[in-house]
C-alpha cells in the first residue's frame, strides 16, 4: 500500500469519528449506537414553544420553586418524583417534551429518565436562571390566604411571638453575621423578613451550612419558612437575600431572580470572592451582646 493511500485512509477514519461524535443526542458505545434525549439551546426552545404541536413544557424543580417563578404554560413534575412509571401528566410517549430546571442539572437527569421510560421527543434546555423570556409566579387564592392567616393567628408559637415581643427595633437590627470564622459588616434591610430572622437568632446562634451554586452564590436552608416578599431582583456581590422563604443566599457575583432582600455585606467583590468562592462555608447569625 502506498504512503499516500495510507494517509487517505487515516484521514477518512478520523473524519468518520468526528462526524459520529457530533451527532446531537447520541453517543457511541463500542459498535452500538446509544440514543438519548436531545439537548437544545434556550433560543431553540423558545422557537419550539411557538409551534402548535401539542408540546408540553416541564419544570422539574420543587413545587415551591415553581410557584416562585416559572415559564408560562409549564407544568411542575419534580425530578425526584420521576421514577420508572410514566407520569400521569405525560400520557403520550410521542409528545414533544421541553424540560428545564433551575440551572440545568436536574433537567438533564429528568430528561434522561423520561427518555429511558420510552418518551421519544424529549428536549432539555437548561435552567431558568439563564431564561430571558417571560416568567410568571403562582398567586395563592384568597380563601387559602385567609385560612393560612387564621391558622397563624391561632398558633401559640414561642419561636415566632416571644422573641419578637422582647426585642426593640434597635435590637432587631443588631444581628451579627459570620462567614466561617470571620464576622463581616452587614447593613440589614428594614422589613418583616429581617425581623423574623432576628427573632430566630435571638434564641441562640443560628448556623446555616452554605453550598456553592452557579459560580456566583452560596445558598443554605434556614430550617423553617419565614415571611417573605419576593420581588424580581438583580443582585450584586455582597447581597444577602431570602429564596423561597426558607433559604438564605449570599452573593459573590450577580444574578437576577425573585428574592426578598435581607441585607448587604459591606465588602468589596474581591473580598466576597475570597470568602465564598473557594468552597462551601458555614454562616452564623447571632444577636449582638452576650446571650
Amino acid at each position: 500500500m502506498s504512503k499516500r493511500k495510507r494517509v487517505f485512509i487515516i484521514f477518512a477514519a478520523l473524519l468518520l469519528l468526528l462526524t459520529a461524535c457530533s451527532s446531537g443526542g447520541q453517543v457511541m458505545d463500542g459498535e452500538d449506537m446509544v440514543r438519548s434525549y436531545t439537548q437544545i439551546s434556550q433560543d431553540e426552545a423558545k422557537q419550539m414553544m411557538q409551534q402548535d404541536d401539542g408540546h408540553v413544557i416541564v419544570d422539574v424543580r420543587r413545587p415551591d420553586e415553581f410557584a416562585a417563578g416559572h415559564i408560562p404554560g409549564a407544568i411542575c413534575i419534580p425530578n425526584e418524583t420521576i421514577g420508572s412509571d410514566q407520569p400521569e401528566e405525560l400520557p403520550d410517549l410521542a409528545q414533544v417534551i421541553l424540560v428545564y430546571c433551575r440551572s440545568g442539572n436536574r433537567s438533564k437527569q429528568a430528561a434522561q429518565k423520561l427518555f429511558d421510560m420510552g418518551y421519544t421527543n424529549v428536549y432539555e434546555f437548561g435552567g431558568i436562571i439563564d431564561w430571558t423570556g417571560e416568567v410568571v409566579t403562582e398567586t395563592p387564592d384568597a380563601d387559602s390566604s385567609q385560612e393560612s392567616e387564621s391558622e397563624t393567628q391561632d398558633t401559640d408559637s414561642p419561636q415566632e411571638s416571644e422573641p419578637e415581643a422582647q426585642m426593640t427595633d434597635e435590637e432587631k437590627t443588631d444581628m451579627k453575621l459570620k462567614i466561617g470564622d470571620a464576622e463581616v459588616p452587614v447593613t440589614w434591610e428594614e422589613n418583616e423578613s429581617v425581623d423574623a430572622l432576628a427573632a430566630l437568632a435571638a434564641e441562640g446562634p443560628l448556623t446555616i451550612q452554605l453550598s456553592m451554586y452557579g459560580g456566583f452564590e452560596q445558598v443554605g436552608p434556614i430550617g423553617q419558612s419565614i415571611i417573605s416578599d419576593d420581588q424580581q431582583t438583580t443582585t450584586q456581590a455582597g447581597d444577602v437575600v431570602l429564596y423561597s422563604g426558607d433559604q438564605i443566599v449570599v452573593f459573590y457575583g450577580s444574578n437576577s431572580w425573585a428574592y426578598t432582600r435581607l441585607g448587604h455585606v459591606d465588602l468589596s467583590q474581591k473580598e466576597m470572592e475570597d470568602l465564598l468562592g473557594n468552597g462551601d462555608v458555614m454562616l452564623t447569625l447571632q444577636m449582638g451582646g452576650s446571650r
